[in-house]
């Protein structure tokens, strides 16, 4: 879509900057209906709201439900954890909580990294039921803003949209558009690029050290099996089918190497390292500046 031929619905949600751009503008019920997705998903998933289904988790253990997208969600998270020898984790709230990143937003450290509870000891994922044998702080951060992106986009094809660019804080899934010019942020300077990539029926996210970063070195990309966060990468980008997919795997990467994940996943991707090297695949669609 040119730029001059284009209508963005702006709104905010889940914490972060939403912008749905269409070759027109959405009917009010199509909004209406995107909106309404937007709040039942917080209010299921958010660790910050004490009224969501994962903060009643971390107040007593038990079994809950959740929506249909919770299936598809635990599968990836499942075999993530396992590819990542338990360092990518939805467990990993307590962690993050640990070092300041909670509800209250402290960004205080109230005591030393604490490793996220084995999967196998406290949480059962069967399908849309979660059932723990304690108190959890669930985190789907590494995956959920995607997936709702993903949500977001079936209202817009069941409403008869057929082009658009779903647009979550940079994490984007383009559909029947001609290709997207997207700059890839430095992950030392915001206001600068390291390369570019023309996104066409995919996903793209990218994960960045940078992007929620407090006190002294903490950020948001923490080791589940340490508590710590990670040192080695600082930025990465995955390119797949779904935005699902495609931000799991941004995260993943800061734990793994992307050749052993595109033995299991098809896509595409590239990795900065805080040493200012990069690795990516034969096949990654992105132009880097020298």
């Amino acid at each position: 879509m040119p730029a001059t031929d284009r209508e963005d619905f702006s709104f905010q949600g889940i914490g972060t900057d939403w912008h749905i751009t269409t070759p027109l503008p959405l009917p009010r019920d199509v909004r209406a209906r995107v909106l309404a997705k937007v709040e039942k998903f917080d209010g299921e998933w958010s660790r910050f709201r004490a009224d969501s289904r994962v903060a009643a988790m971390a107040r007593q253990p038990g079994r809950y439900r959740f929506p249909d997208e919770a299936a598809p969600l635990g599968e990836l998270y499942r075999r993530l954890y396992g590819l990542t020898d338990g360092a990518m984790t939805p467990l990993i709230g307590g962690s993050l909580e640990r070092l300041g990143y909670g509800p209250e937003y402290s960004l205080r450290a109230a005591g030393p990294p604490l490793p996220a509870p084995a999967w196998e000891s406290v949480l059962s994922w069967a399908g849309t039921v979660l059932a723990t044998s304690a108190p959890v702080v669930l985190d789907i951060g590494a995956a959920g803003k995607g997936l709702l992106v993903d949500l977001l986009a079936r209202e817009l094809e069941a409403a008869g949209i057929g082009a658009f660019v779903v647009d979550a804080g940079g994490d984007l899934l383009a559909r029947g558009t001609g290709p997207v010019s997207v700059a890839l942020e430095h992950p030392y300077n915001p206001a600068q690029a390291i390369g570019v990539v023309d996104l066409q029926d995919r996903a793209l996210c990218a994960s960045a050290a940078n992007r929620r970063a407090w006190g002294d070195g903490l950020h948001h990309v923490l080791d589940g099996t340490t508590g710590q966060p990670v040192r080695t990468a600082v930025a990465t980008w995955a390119l797949a089918e779904t935005a699902m997919v495609a931000d799991a795997l941004a995260t993943a990467l800061f734990f793994v190497p992307g050749a052993l994940l595109a033995e299991a996943f098809e896509f595409s991707w590239l990795t900065v390292f805080s040493d200012g090297s990069a690795a990516y695949s034969a096949e990654f669609e992105g132009k880097l500046f020298p």
